[in-house]
Parts: structure tokens; sequence; C-alpha cells
């Protein structure tokens, strides 16, 4: 090997002091901003804190049984059609059975898992119709069966409520975090945990802090972003590529949270459109729909946006370390070429996903035949435009002012003040096959950062280039 290397145990050259004094430096001013923003927003999260208290709440839960009614499970035996009066029970037929005479109805012959003999389920007609039920399927219905009320007077004694979806959603979650961890391992892993942490804050967090009137712009963004510093620096450790990243995430909240803050006044999103959102504007005076529309559009946002900042921030590391010797421009412009393609695929990433949400509705309103504009304008819509509109913007934003970010830090963290002899060199690359003993410590030689002739690339980031011809190799390899 040629002399002027001098490694450390694990693989890598030792950094010069400059190099040292200049990465040191740059964490410490990355530390300067990061730290006072990250107390900033752990103080306003304590005093945005809700109490958890649901006084004034009036909500009468689908879900709450009256007295003498259960809800069951069972599995499903057979399915057979006749008469709605078939699902009557002997004892509480009545005048009410009268207006079901002659209209057909879908029976599932149901095992309760609580044992006992088979029930007869009278299913939906949209659920029959629709989907269909089947011999094998797991449901959840409504047992009538001892009800004691006069209301339940001539009703089925067994109605369908919905499937047990149990077992797939277990299957599809466990094949979801195998395939995460066998491909990513422990960071893999890591990340997976960050997500359960980051819905416990959306859901201790935000959620109450939203029924409970606080102001949603707020308790959005000092959320939001508890949660990227929290599944960021968890998922990919502490570092200065990280920190950068955690800068443009920043970046790129305030702007989704003050065009989300404009575009909900400026467009009127009421949320009238949705029986959900009519459903929270009754049962309490301190739910803002507005403001639950202005929350989401802001959380819509924060797996696209984290995943465009840690990939810039991960491209220009990965750059520099092929090529050291790179000036600060054409590392910006390299990087930001990977950017402009994640730009393009993010933006129909985010369309497509809000447009398969909102299928059903996109159906609806092709039947209207209504013209385009007026679609996309109305209420139905307009918040999933919005919602695309904005998070867009800011997600493609944040790309510029990351890679920038990115690039200044690596400039000052980087190696280039150690020279060619002190590149860095990955455990278990070849070292570089020669160069110059000359050359004063601390100097650059002139071919570095650019690309070896060839197509073969240094993986150790060095671009000395190796003698040319036979000779040349067999000298190389004596040396």
């Amino acid at each position: 090997m040629g002399a002027g290397h001098s490694h450390t145990p694990q693989g890598h050259t030792a950094p010069t002091p400059q190099a040292l004094a200049a990465r040191k430096k740059a964490n410490l001013i990355l530390a300067a901003i990061l730290i006072p923003l990250t107390l900033l927003t752990l103080v306003a999260m304590a005093l945005l804190w809700p109490s958890g208290s649901k006084e004034g709440i009036t909500l009468a839960s689908p879900y709450a049984a009256a007295p003498g009614v259960t809800f069951d499970t069972g599995k499903i035996q057979r399915v057979v059609t006749g008469s709605c009066m078939d699902a009557v029970a002997p004892e509480q037929t009545g005048p009410g059975a009268a207006p079901q005479q002659g209209s057909e109805c879908t029976f599932a012959f149901t095992d309760p898992d609580k044992g006992g003999n088979p029930v007869k389920v009278v299913i939906n007609p949209d659920v029959a119709k629709s989907h269909g039920v089947k011999a094998g399927d797991n449901i959840r219905y409504l047992n009538l069966s001892k009800a004691q009320s006069v209301e339940a007077q001539g009703t089925p004694a067994y109605i369908f409520v919905d499937f047990v979806r149990t077992l797939p959603i277990i299957f599809l979650a466990v094949l979801y975090a195998v395939v995460v961890i066998a491909v990513a391992r422990w960071r893999g892993l890591r990340a997976l945990i960050g997500l359960v942490g980051a819905y416990g804050v959306l859901v201790s967090f935000m959620l109450p802090g939203l029924v409970e009137g606080k102001p949603p712009l707020l308790l959005a963004l000092v959320g939001s972003t508890v949660i990227m510093i929290g599944v960021l620096y968890f998922a990919h450790g502490f570092s200065a590529r990280t920190s950068t990243a955690l800068l443009g995430t920043m970046f790129g909240l305030a702007i989704t949270a003050l065009l989300a803050a404009w575009a909900t006044d400026a467009a009127n999103l009421a949320g009238v459109g949705s029986h959900d959102s009519a459903t929270l504007a009754n049962i309490s005076g301190n739910i803002s729909i507005s403001g639950i529309i202005l929350c989401g559009l802001i959380i819509s946002g924060l797996g696209v946006l984290n995943d465009v900042t840690i990939t810039q921030s991960s491209a220009v590391w990965e750059l520099w370390e092929l090529a050291p010797g790179t000036s600060a421009r054409q590392l910006f412009t390299s990087a930001m070429r990977i950017g402009r393609d994640h730009i393009a695929s993010t933006v129909y990433t985010i369309a497509f996903a809000y447009a398969g949400a909102a299928l059903p509705v996109l159906i609806l309103v092709m039947l209207y035949e209504r013209p385009l504009g007026d679609a996309l304008t109305s209420a139905e819509l307009s918040e999933e435009v919005i919602r695309t509109l904005v998070g867009s913007v800011g997600l493609v934003l944040a790309i510029p002012v990351t890679t920038l970010i990115a690039v200044l830090v690596v400039k000052a963290t980087g190696m280039k003040a150690a020279g060619a002899g002190n590149a860095v060199r990955r455990p278990g690359a070849a070292a570089p096959v020669s160069a110059p003993v000359s050359a004063p410590a601390g100097t650059i030689p002139d071919d570095a950062g650019r690309e070896p002739e060839g197509d073969a690339v240094d993986p150790a980031g060095a671009f000395d280039k190796a003698p040319a011809g036979r000779r040349g190799r067999r000298a190389a390899a004596r040396d």
C-alpha cells in the first residue's frame, strides 16, 4: 500500500484536529437551534395539555346496549333468504310486525361464540346487497331475544351489526412488522416503536385538546413537532444528519400550518358535508369543526414530509461520502436532482392517496354529472383538494431547504481539511491503491472530488487513480 495512510482499528482514518473542530462547531450550531426549539415546544405542550374532562359533552353511543340487550359474536354456518317475519321471536309478535309481511330478508344461521344453539341473524339489506355474507364469516350481532321493552316488539331477535375483523388485521399487522424489521432491521423496529409513540401523542394530547376547545393551530403545530422530534431521533439516532432532517421538517410544518390556517378560513371549510362532523358539532359547544379540519390538514402531511426530509438529508451525506471534494454548489445541485424526482413521485402519492380515500364521493359526483369546477369546489371534495394542495406545497418547499441545510452542515462537519490521505473509508472497503507520499497534510490533490476514469467507482471515497495498463497493475499489486 502507498505510504501516508494511518487508519484507526475500525477501518476509518482518524480525523484531523481541524476536521474535529469544524464538526464540533457545526454540531454546536445545530444544538443551539434545536434545543431551544425543543424546549419551547415542550413548554407549549405542557401549557396546552388537556385536562381530560368530558364535562358538557352529551353523546349517545351507538355501541351502548339497553337493559337486556347484548352484543354477541359468532360464526356463520349457512345463509338463507326468506320472509322477514321469520326473524321475529314468537313472544315479540305484535302490531309492529304487520308492515314486514311479504318482504324478503337474508338470514345467517350463526353459532354463538359463547355457546348454545345456532341463532337466526337478520342481515342488513345494504350489507347483503353490497358485500354479502357467507358461511365461515365471523360476525357481531345484536341480541334482542331477552329485551323486555315495548319498542322491541315486532323487531328481529338477532340483528347483524358488523364483521369481526380481528384475525385479518392482526395478520396484516404482524406481516407488516416482519417485513419492516427484516428489511430495515433495528432501525425498522425503532420506527415501529416510534409510530406507537406518535399515536400516543395524537390520542392523549391532540384529540382531547380539540374536544376541549384548545387553539387548533397551536395544538397541531406543537403536537406534530413533538411527534417528529421523537420519531426522527428514535428511528435514525442522534446525528447531524437527523438534526438536519428535523430542521427541514420543522420548516415544512411551519409552511403547512400557515397555509392550512389561511386555506381553512379563505375557503370556508366548515365540514357541513360530513355526518361525523355534524355529530361532533352537536355534542359540545367547545368543539370547532373548522379547527378539527385545520388540525387534520397539518397532521395528514406528517408522514410524507418526514419521508422527503430524511431522504434529502441522507442523499447529501451519501453524495459527499462518494466525492468528499465536491463543492457546496455541486453537492446542492446533485442532491436537488434527487429531490426533484422525489417531488414528482410524492405529488402523485399524495393525490392518489386522497383520491382513494374519497372514491365513493368521486363516484357520486361523477353520477351527478356536475361540471368539474363545481365538483372540485363543492363541500364534498373541497376539503380533500385543499388537503392535497396544502400538504404538497409544504413538502415541496421543505426539500430545497433541507438540502441547503444538509450541504452547509456536511461541508462544516466533513473531512475536507484532512486531505486525500484522510478520506473517510467505510469498514471492509479496499484502501486507496496509491497516494502521493509528498502530499502535505491538510491539502487536497488536484483530482479529489472527481470520478475515477472508467466505470468503476471507488467505494472508499478516495479518487486517486491507479496506474494504468497491465504493467501498472502488476506494480501496484507488488506494492
